[in-house]
């Protein structure tokens, strides 16, 4: 008999992306895990909330997770299938409006204390070590709307400078930060979501803080893989999952593991 009382620390990753969606949000929704997390929002803790994602798609509610915003799965029970460029209008005139209910969720290879986000390259921009695929639309987003941010939580990807800024910030830090480098003030990360915690920013210095970790992990294990010193003074323990939301990831919601997989038991 299956037990679900057991999770995996990227199923606690993919249902705390699940909990920062209220029903007031409209939620940009990625490939990967966020497409977990917003499925289970949809289903369970924010039925109300609207789910969009770039290939058009508006108010999407799969009854799987989509291997992809590409898959013919996510049209089945959307309300409006849009061109790309309609679905970038419907974003802008959210904007334009200066409204509160978007929240999208990027990713990245490099993030540092201030939640300025490289997926560009890696060393000197001209002559890169590594070479990823760049901003997509992230750098619009991270600009106009409020992000979480996704990331594993390694030593390497968490550091005190960054060699390239793909998807702003809270830029330098402070009240000004984002003002001082042209972008809006009143849009910016929210939190970053990592397979050992939350992190969120201090409202004064915008300066990253460990709020909480999972039952899996500890906040020695996450300050021993982040690159720059991280205040603990606030994390606190995250309530685990219940059975019930365990047992519709893995037999609704992503029954063949296309984003997560469960180890046997």
């Amino acid at each position: 008999m299956a037990n679900y009382n057991n999770y995996t620390n990227k199923e606690m990753q993919a249902i705390t992306i699940a909990r920062a969606i209220t029903n007031d949000h409209i939620a940009i929704v990625g490939t990967g895990l966020p497409l977990i997390g917003a499925t289970v929002a949809k289903k369970i803790f924010s039925p109300e909330c609207t789910l969009i994602v770039e290939s058009g798609l508006i108010d999407c509610d799969p009854i799987q997770v989509p291997t992809s915003v590409g898959d013919c799965r996510f049209m089945a029970h959307c309300s409006v299938q849009w061109p790309p460029v309609r679905y970038i209008g419907f974003q802008a005139n959210e904007w334009l409006k200066n409204r509160d209910r978007m929240i999208a969720f990027i990713g990245g290879a490099e993030i540092d204390p201030y939640g300025n986000v490289n997926s560009t390259s890696m060393g000197d921009y001209n002559h890169p070590t590594t070479r990823f695929s760049g901003s997509g639309g992230a750098n619009g987003i991270a600009t106009f709307v409020d992000t979480v941010i996704m990331m594993q939580h390694e030593k390497r990807r968490f550091t005190e400078k960054i060699d390239y800024i793909t998807s702003p910030g809270w830029m330098a830090g402070g009240l000004d930060g984002r003002k001082n480098a042209g972008l809006p003030q009143n849009r910016g990360p929210l939190m970053v979501v990592t397979d050992k915690g939350v992190m969120k920013f201090d409202e004064t210095t915008k300066r990253m803080y460990l709020a909480g970790y999972y039952e899996s992990s500890s906040i020695e294990e996450i300050v021993e893989n982040t690159g720059f010193e991280i205040d603990t003074s606030r994390a606190e323990l995250l309530p685990p999952p219940s059975p019930e939301v365990i047992k519709a990831i893995r037999e609704e919601i992503d029954p063949g593991q296309v984003f997560i997989k469960v180890p046997k038991e």
